[in-house]
């Protein structure tokens, strides 16, 4: 499972990018770390950019919310999601890491 922890601000998801992929796809668990295949190069941010895209789309949440804390010129990331303003973070955290969860494994079944 990748390392998924509830703060006051968010949730922080360990994530691992594999650039110039093929196509943009959650291709599992690397490590502890939520494996995610991209096109973009890692050139200019460009990766760094698809990631956020990705991951607002994937998770059904405004880009905004989202925020590469650690490991912007690494494949070894640390991806922030913020709570929505005025909800209960407790709440908010534990759905958020079940949506996480749930591309984690959605990504394993469709492997195998």
């Amino acid at each position: 499972m990748p390392d998924i922890r509830v703060t006051e601000k968010g949730v922080t998801v360990s994530v691992h990018v594999q650039p110039k992929a093929s196509a943009n796809a959650v291709a599992g668990v690397h490590g502890n770390a939520l494996k995610i295949r991209l096109t973009a190069p890692p050139a200019d941010n460009a990766a760094n950019r698809m990631l956020i895209r990705f991951l607002s789309d994937a998770l059904k949440i405004p880009a905004s919310r989202l925020e590469i804390v650690s490991g912007n010129t690494s494949r070894k990331k640390k991806v922030l999601i913020r709570h929505p303003a005025g909800t209960d973070p407790d709440a908010a955290g534990r759905d958020m890491a079940g949506r996480v969860s749930a591309l984690a494994g959605e990504a394993r079944t469709a492997d195998e």
